[in-house]
């Protein structure tokens, strides 16, 4: 069972979400909140799989509230989902540099919405290869590299083609077959990776390589 905790300071976006949910056998809806205080102190009680949190709301917002959730130690297993009406923004990019997993718009198909609560609570990267090239190429020139830079020099050679593969949008499959190793050898290199770079999730992984320079936007390469 999927436990997801829904946090929107508007209640009939609320409703309207924990309607779509109740129908799905696999995912329960655990708790909701109206803010970024609450989405904190919630998905502490309840230690939901998935939080779909709103990114602008009064008081604390979703990126700071992502912020706190990701660098909580007892809330590891959290993956945090952004909403947003706006699509790909500015706010979008620091809730993914804050440790958001991923984000939707509010207006999507339910059937995408579901897939990706799905996606998240396997604690992969709800980024499709286009969205993310478009999201962070927009952004990342903006920001300055230095250390993140620097910390390449953590990551054997093998390690840097493996996540630069990721960063594009290739599945674990994918990369075993593209760099010509094993599935468990992809997948090991992947988590070695985040732990050296300290990094929550894909996610946050794919934005670490735009943001060093392991891999360049479009309008770049």
């Amino acid at each position: 069972m999927i436990k997801v905790l829904i946090v929107d300071d508007q209640a009939l976006i609320r409703a309207g979400f924990r309607a779509l949910l109740a129908e799905e056998d696999d995912i329960e809806v655990v708790a909701e909140g109206t803010h970024g205080g609450e989405a904190v102190e919630l998905a502490v009680a309840y230690r939901p799989d998935v939080v779909l949190l709103d990114i602008q709301m009064p008081g604390l917002d979703g990126i700071e509230a992502t912020r706190l959730i990701s660098g909580d130690e007892r809330l590891a297993g959290v993956h945090v989902v952004i909403l947003t009406n706006y699509g790909l923004d500015e706010y979008v990019y620091d809730a993914l540099r804050a440790g958001a997993a991923g984000f939707l718009v509010k207006d999507t198909d339910p059937a995408d919405l579901l897939h990706g609560i799905r996606v998240a609570a396997r604690g992969d990267a709800l980024l499709s290869p286009a969205i993310t090239r478009r999201l962070i190429g927009e952004f990342v020139a903006r920001r300055p590299r230095g250390a993140v830079a620097d910390a390449l020099g953590v990551l054997t050679h093998r390690e840097r083609e493996v996540v630069a593969l990721a960063a594009r949008g290739l599945s674990n499959e994918e990369i075993a077959e593209t760099a010509v190793i094993s599935l468990a050898t992809a997948k090991t290199h992947i988590s070695r990776a985040m732990t050296k770079l300290h990094a929550r999730d894909r996610a946050q992984l794919v934005v670490f390589a735009y943001e060093s320079g392991l891999v360049l936007p479009p309008d770049r390469t």
